[in-house]
């Protein structure tokens, strides 16, 4: 049976593939440890996990509640949004509730994107973004992101009829954070060329070294350039829980909650619950988090340093962007890590061409873990 053409239009899905990996090798006794996958492994919160026991007793959320989600939730996304970055928002028009941000990200190409349409999006860059290129019939326009230039596109270089363009910051795959006057540049770029800002500021919390994360909404232009995807999962330990938000300008938060009309009823009320007290809730938990990701960079940094094996620091993120030998491709190295030292890694260049060379990895053990990882990692590399 043919599927549609959007099916086969869809890249390759690197995540499935990497769980496989892992289920395969513990089917046969090894012991995997697996930094592929960016699953944060701590707890979610206590208070958060009590307001859903709460609310999951509520008759209101054993029915069918508003497609655009609870009035609750928003109000507390823009209350968040101007404790964490003085940014006001409309709650009922410049927010919209989400089923996790993954299904944003894709839903905005959908909303926005006809056949042909030419999009922005970052390489390396996290995958769903080509996703909902795809699924819109869009034409992908890679957007390098090079060391060289610290991780950041250049923005003197403005392809022609662009679309819709893909931010990231904190940056995943490669660990890299952007200044505010970036962010300024890139919406005088977008506002002087007629493109649409789409900014994921999933790792937003987590960033090191005393640094902050930069909100596109907080800059001058910000709101009226475009929207920005923030997800509870990597703050508050929620990846499985799906909710987020995207926030902005209203008009293009109209058309994301129209398709969202059709598409899903909103994430159950009872969550939606859990997410307001995530946000308007203690944040102490939110900087021990960032705080742990520090230590546990830091620690397999240098576990790795002192056998030889030099690794950037990465500035945010839950990830390290490793250089792979000159002489290996990043899926090979990959391959040979899992292989050598049962240590699953994803390979760069299933996050674009300009990926190769690199090696994603995730840092989502307890530092025990991650010195044990980076310690056989190491011994496969003097080997």
């Amino acid at each position: 049976m043919k599927p549609a053409d959007r099916i086969g239009r869809l890249p390759h899905q690197l995540f499935a593939a990497l769980v496989e990996q892992v289920e395969a090798k513990r089917q046969q006794g090894i012991d995997v440890i697996n930094l592929g996958q960016g699953n944060p492994d701590g707890p979610t919160p206590p208070h958060i996990v009590e307001a859903l026991r709460e609310a999951a007793g509520n008759p209101r959320y054993q029915r069918y509640i508003s497609f655009r989600g609870l009035t609750s939730l928003k109000e507390a996304v823009a209350e968040w949004y101007w404790t964490h970055h003085q940014v006001r928002l409309d709650p009922l028009r410049e927010v919209a509730i989400l089923i996790g941000s993954k299904i944003g990200l894709e839903e905005i190409s959908l909303a926005l994107v006809n056949r042909g349409d030419r999009v922005l999006a970052p390489d390396p860059g996290y995958p769903d973004y080509l996703s909902g290129i795809a699924l819109a019939g869009g034409e992908l326009v890679p957007w390098p992101l090079l060391a060289e230039h610290q991780f950041l596109p250049d923005l003197t270089v403005w392809p022609d009829r662009i679309r819709l363009a893909f931010l990231n910051y904190p940056n995943n795959p490669t660990g890299a954070t952007a200044p505010a006057p970036f962010y300024d540049a890139a919406i005088a770029q977008a506002l002087r060329h007629g493109t649409i800002l789409a900014h994921d500021l999933a790792y937003g919390d987590i960033v090191f070294d005393g640094k902050k994360s930069v909100s596109l909404l907080s800059r001058p232009g910000g709101k009226k350039a475009g929207i920005e995807f923030t997800t509870l999962s990597k703050s508050y330990n929620m990846a499985g829980w799906r909710i987020g938000f995207a926030a902005g300008n209203a008009e293009i938060i109209g058309y994301l909650e129209l398709l969202q009309d059709h598409l899903n009823c909103s994430q159950w009320g009872a969550i939606q619950e859990a997410g307001r007290a995530a946000l308007l809730g203690p944040q102490d938990s939110v900087l021990a988090l960032r705080a742990e990701y520090q230590s546990r960079r830091d620690a397999f940094i240098n576990k790795a340093a002192r056998a030889g094996w030099k690794i950037p620091k990465s500035q945010g993120s839950i990830f390290l962007w490793c250089p792979v030998p000159a002489t290996q491709t990043a899926l090979k190295w990959a391959e040979t890590f899992l292989e050598a030292s049962g240590v699953v890694v994803a390979p760069g260049s299933g996050f674009g061409s300009h990926g190769e060379g690199f090696i994603r990895i995730a840092l989502t053990e307890p530092i025990p873990r991650l010195e044990e990882a980076a310690q056989r990692m190491a011994s496969v590399m003097a080997g």
